[in-house]
């Protein structure tokens, strides 16, 4: 069996009235069938659609004597409109139906949405219509819902059958085009095809828009037929990006090679299959939902426009604070809208950015509450997609551990693809396609600078704040206003790209005896750390202030082993930490309070290495001794003789790291005072400088320390 239509089993002309039937017969027929059978029925269907639907219902009741009363709110021929327009003449001609003489009939609602507010509550004028509804139960009501207004439980509660009409069936779509259409896409049909991008339209609409296609007949590739439909079908909020994933996105091979091979490569195979069971059981396999998860600036939504344009999809991106809303309901409506133009519009995506911002476990909100509702709505507006049709839905956190579990179970949003803070081999990637872009002139020599130097912290930024593509685009965003500005030719580098960096920073004013405190600070645990085996080697020291939180720091490459640490290294660390302190009491005969955070983290360290890791020795014993109150254990189940041996053994270990400190730092005094006279003169010391004094370890990628 092929999905391949021949011309001539196409019709050759369709009214709108005939695609009607054939793309909802079976969903006409039902509902004909409950209103004989007395049951009210609610249609869900758009308000273009339908006229239609009810013209056809018409005539099946006609065929067993049964009319229908149209309550429209226009009024009748020789009737008055009512002084509230058309709801108040809608009200006038529901009590007449309800009271009036009874016989079989059935009364049309066509207009549910005039009786609720856009949250789904009851208007004023609602409050006197409900009991009229209730009033007489040998009356058979035919509602209509239009998809964009939710209706209250009490309305809805009236129609013990509903059926939905929205969208369009595929096995149908090859009876809602005509041969003369079908000659636009080429010489043979493919419907499937044509369905990826018309799902989510009516029939009525389709009908309207495939007689309006331009172009020749049999073309090779039927690419402006299907333009012309995706322009028409992509409205509102919604744009078609044009965003290559390899072109427009530096770097990041594993995270693009994830998304390629799991959900853009199975796409394509689908699309290039003929067997509708072979799509069928491809369609099964793609996720519908997806959390894209990493720090802020690393590129989520750009993976997400990327995957757009790979697939011809129309995107959409939603911000979730702005989702919020204190008004009861309006939050939820928000979420359905959004929804409902995706479908309208497929392929599509959704984006929910910063989905944390609502979707967070249920039981932790401290708000209104209106969290919890807005992620039953969005749940069941993912539990309502159908397999075939193309909208997924991308959710963007930078905190993945605190969503709602019902969310990322299977069926939901159940691919999670982590974006994380760019490694030097993407950052690399990153630099050159701006530098292309904005046409920077670096050379090899200048990106590589320009990849050292945003392995740092950013400078400036909140303390811990790393690069991200963010970072990497406003550098060269600030590159290229300073060529701009400097109207210069020449290429760029590293002096650029440092001045473009730290040019506008607010830097600490420090003294001359300020600078000669932080400068022997900083050499002091460089000179230590150059003298400890187990340490990894150093990569810069700046006495800028051009970090937060610090007035300087000596920043070390990643180490080569990121997942090992071993007790050498720890104990290597613990002599660098008092590297500083002591420089200061050597060289100036005076501590100052700088190495209060050093203090911190070499306590904590020696404290792990009794307490958590075993290495206390003998006396203190070799298991874990957790001194601190926790949750499950609020008194510490120590005695006072093992909790004297951990006190002692941990002020032992800093001794003795502080006494190794000394050591390093009085046998090596000569190149402590030049390495600190270096850092007073340059402010800064890069690897090439360091490299003239001490041999370092050749270049790696870096990680600042401070």
């Amino acid at each position: 069996m092929s999905i391949h239509i021949a011309e001539s089993e196409l019709p050759q002309e369709l009214t709108s009235e005939q695609s009607v039937e054939s793309a909802y017969s079976e969903q006409l027929a039902d509902t004909a069938s409950n209103l004989l059978r007395g049951l009210p029925v609610l249609l869900e269907c758009e308000k273009d659609l339908a006229p239609y639907v009810f013209m056809n219902l018409r005539g099946r009741l006609r065929q067993s004597d049964v009319r229908c009363l149209y309550l429209d709110g226009r009024p009748r021929e020789g009737q008055p409109e009512g002084m509230q327009g058309l709801l108040g003449t809608m009200i006038g001609q529901l009590r007449d139906a309800v009271r009036g003489a009874v016989d079989r009939r059935v009364v049309v609602l066509p207009h549910l949405d005039l009786l609720t507010t856009s949250q789904g509550g009851l208007t004023a004028e609602a409050k006197e219509v409900i009991p009229l509804l209730y009033e007489n139960p040998d009356l058979v009501w035919l509602g209509f819902k239009d998809p964009s207004f939710p209706l209250p439980a009490v309305i809805e509660n009236l129609f013990p059958k509903r059926f939905s009409m929205l969208g369009i069936p595929r096995d149908r779509l090859r009876h809602l085009v005509t041969q003369r259409e079908s000659r636009k896409f080429g010489k043979e049909f493919n419907p499937w095809g044509l369905y990826k991008y018309v799902s989510g339209m009516n029939a009525v609409r389709l009908r309207k828009l495939l007689s309006t296609l331009e172009g020749e007949d049999y073309p090779a590739e039927p690419t402006r037929a299907y333009t012309q439909i995706r322009q028409a079908t992509a409205g509102g909020t919604l744009e078609i990006p044009h965003l290559d994933l390899d072109a427009d996105i530096g770097g990041y091979a594993k995270v693009k090679k994830r998304l390629q091979t799991e959900i853009l490569d199975v796409l394509a195979y689908k699309d290039r299959q003929t067997n509708p069971a072979e799509i069928a059981k491809l369609e099964e396999l793609i996720p519908r939902g997806m959390i894209f998860w990493g720090p802020p600036g690393t590129g989520k939504t750009m993976f997400a426009k990327a995957m757009a344009t790979a697939i011809g999809a129309a995107i959409t991106i939603v911000s979730g604070p702005e989702l919020k809303s204190r008004w009861v309901g309006e939050s939820e409506e928000r979420i359905r809208q959004i929804f409902h133009s995706a479908r309208r519009s497929a392929p599509s995506i959704i984006v929910f950015d910063e989905l944390d911002s609502f979707a967070s476990a249920r039981g932790t909100y401290t708000g209104s509450g209106v969290e919890h509702s807005m992620v039953n709505q969005l749940l069941t507006e993912l539990d309502g997609f159908h397999k075939e049709e193309l909208v997924f839905v991308v959710g963007t956190t930078n905190f993945v551990d605190i969503l709602d579990p019902a969310l990322l179970r299977p069926g939901r949003f159940e691919f999670h693809l982590q974006i994380p803070h760019p490694r030097a081999d993407d950052r690399r990637e990153i630099i050159k396609i701006y530098n292309d872009k904005m046409g920077l002139a670096m050379d090899d020599e200048a990106i590589e600078f320009a990849v050292k130097r945003t392995g740092d912290y950013v400078e400036g930024a909140s303390a811990g704040t790393r690069f991200t593509g963010d970072h990497i685009n406003a550098l060269c965003r600030a590159l290229a206003r300073i060529r701009l500005r400097e109207g210069d030719d020449r290429p760029t580098n590293s002096s650029d790209i440092d001045r473009a960096l730290t040019e506008w920073l607010e830097r600490p004013e420090m003294t001359r005896l300020e600078e000669r405190v932080v400068a022997t600070h900083e050499a002091g645990h460089a000179i230590c750390s150059l003298n400890c085996d187990h340490t990894s080697p150093i990569d810069r020291i700046s006495i800028r202030g051009d970090m937060a939180g610090s007035l300087g720091f000596v920043r070390y490459q990643d180490p080569v082993h990121k997942y090992v640490v071993t007790q050498r290294e720890l104990l290597d660390d613990l002599c660098v930490l008092f590297g500083g302190r002591e420089a200061e009491r050597l060289l100036l005969d005076d501590i100052s309070i700088g190495a209060a955070g050093d203090l911190n983290r070499a306590t904590n360290i020696a404290r792990a290495l009794v307490e958590e890791f075993a290495m206390g020795g003998d006396e203190v014993g070799h298991g874990q001794f957790h001194t601190e109150q926790t949750h499950h254990s609020p008194t510490p189940q120590l005695s006072a003789s093992q909790l004297e041996a951990i006190d002692r053994r941990v002020k032992e270990i800093l001794a003795e790291a502080r006494e190794r400190a000394q050591r390093i730092l009085a046998e090596n005094r000569s190149s402590l005072e030049l390495l600190r006279d270096m850092l007073l003169e340059h402010k800064v010391i890069e690897r090439k400088t360091l490299s003239k004094l001490f041999a370092l370890a050749p270049p790696a990628n870096s990680d600042p320390v401070g």
